[in-house]
């Protein structure tokens, strides 16, 4: 009985490795990206690049291992659930209530080192940040807050209290 079961789990194993679900890759220019409005420093760009936008942009980098089923699925849960929390390829969609709160997010979850998620510093070791990368991050995020309060009302850009 326990031979079958192990061959149907086997027969199941294989089969899966032929279901995969679609990429996160965007051809060319991201028209919403952050950066399109709001100017990226190079530095920036590379802490970005290498600790956030797999997760939280059109283009994501697979690693070998992507190709197994079922770390793909696992993998793509992880990318859509970054995306729908946030995503820098359509920030410039939002509005500036949204803007102004998600790059709060982005600066206090850096700053706290909740973010990248322990989970992807598993095996992404390289996007752990250092100190000083966070705090470029942080100041980075922190100008673009400040560039919404001179434009926009404070009351237009803060969150609004939920009812208790």
């Amino acid at each position: 009985m326990i031979r079958k079961i192990l061959l149907v789990l086997l027969l199941a194993l294989i089969v899966i490795q032929f279901i995969h679900p679609a990429r996160n890759k965007a051809e060319g220019a991201q028209a919403n990206f952050i950066g399109n409005k709001y100017p990226v420093p190079q530095d920036v760009k590379d802490i970005l690049a290498k600790a956030c936008y797999d997760c939280h942009s059109n283009n994501s980098r697979y690693p070998w291992y992507s190709k197994l089923q079922p770390v793909d699925w696992w993998i793509t849960n992880h990318i859509k659930e970054g995306k729908a929390e946030f995503n820098f390829d359509e920030y410039l969609a939002r509005s500036p209530r949204y803007q102004y709160n998600k790059i709060h997010d982005v600066a206090e979850l850096t700053e706290k080192h909740e973010m990248p998620l322990n989970s992807y510093l598993w095996i992404h070791k390289d996007a752990k940040l250092t100190d000083d990368e966070i705090k470029k991050v942080v100041n980075w995020a922190d100008g673009i807050q400040d560039s919404l309060e001179a434009h926009y009302p404070m009351d237009s850009l803060l969150r609004k209290k939920r009812p208790s």
